[in-house]
């Protein structure tokens, strides 16, 4: 059976097993009810399709499904906007492309010259890097290789969101609200996985997740779909302390798989200074190192 196949059939059940019978006025009670949510029959009804079709659909072996029919699940199972855009890539997943061939065992996702030099111009007190598809962390400036975890001393292949979050011991102490960031992260991992269903890298990334982290299994099992594009998140960082920045995704228009993520904190706040001192350490740090690489 096909990636998309299996997908799309957990996903429906995740999400009809989500949703509370009586706030959608049908009957309930433990004594009528062997399964938590809604029953096929009571999604097909509301979809105003045939069980037998929901049932096929659910099931991977209905195929060239309209728009209508699915646009009238999501309204059923009261889909949000990431989520119907999830059930329409695993329910017509599209043919991979040449670009879709990259190996499974670390980023092939090659940033332009010009969004690098954007990075390095926004260096003084904006960490900012480039997120690519599967949460691979493809380029970064100064600050941003560093105001969380440093990537520059991680090998290419390890340089991926969710591994960090959720197999790097440094991640629960870097994020005190560390389950929150957990859910965000496995969200938007289950986003790309739709999108690129048969992308060897998501593949083995998520595989990887699924084999060493029991908290991973237990997120990614109740098939969320959470794009996180902006927001605040607080940080301990050990050098410099709590850090507490807004945080917003810049698709690329040229290169849509790629996200430019910039880290920023009002200005006079405490975060800025901290983020002020935080440059100043790394500066000297690179400043150190070349100095004793010249000696050398």
């Amino acid at each position: 059976m096909l990636y998309a196949e299996i997908e799309i059939g957990s996903f429906l059940k995740a999400r009809r097993a989500a949703l509370d019978p009586a706030e959608l006025g049908l009957p309930g009670g433990v004594n009528r009810r062997r399964v938590r949510g809604l029953r096929r029959e009571e999604v097909a009804q509301l979809a105003g399709i045939s069980v037998d079709y929901y049932t096929r659909i659910e099931q991977g072996r209905a195929h060239a499904i309209s728009d209508s029919v699915l646009d009238a699940i999501a309204r059923a199972l009261r889909l949000s906007g990431g989520e119907v855009t999830y059930l329409r890539n695993v329910a017509v997943p599209r043919r991979p492309g040449p670009d879709d061939r990259r190996p499974a065992s670390g980023p092939a996702q090659p940033v332009r010259p010009e969004i690098q030099q954007l990075l390095d111009a926004m260096d003084t007190t904006v960490p900012a890097m480039v997120i690519g598809r599967g949460l691979d962390i493809l380029a970064w400036n100064t600050l941003g290789g560093r105001f969380a975890f440093d990537l520059e001393a991680l090998a290419p292949d390890r340089r991926n969101t969710a591994l960090l979050v959720f197999l790097d011991p440094v991640a629960r102490a870097l994020h005190p609200d560390w389950e929150a960031k957990a859910v965000e992260v496995v969200g938007n991992l289950r986003a790309d996985s739709g999108r690129y269903p048969d992308d060897p890298r998501i593949c083995a990334v998520v595989n990887e997740l699924l084999d060493h982290s029991a908290d991973f299994r237990r997120l990614w099992e109740t098939q969320a779909v959470y794009e996180c594009l902006r927001g605040t998140k607080r940080l301990l960082h050990p050098h410099v302390g709590e850090l507490v920045i807004t945080f917003e995704s810049f698709r690329l228009s040229t290169d849509p798989d790629q996200a430019l993520v910039t880290y920023t904190a009002p200005r006079g706040s405490e975060t800025e200074r901290r983020l002020r001192e935080l440059g100043a350490w790394v500066a000297e740090e690179r400043r150190t190192m070349a100095d004793a690489g010249a000696d050398g």
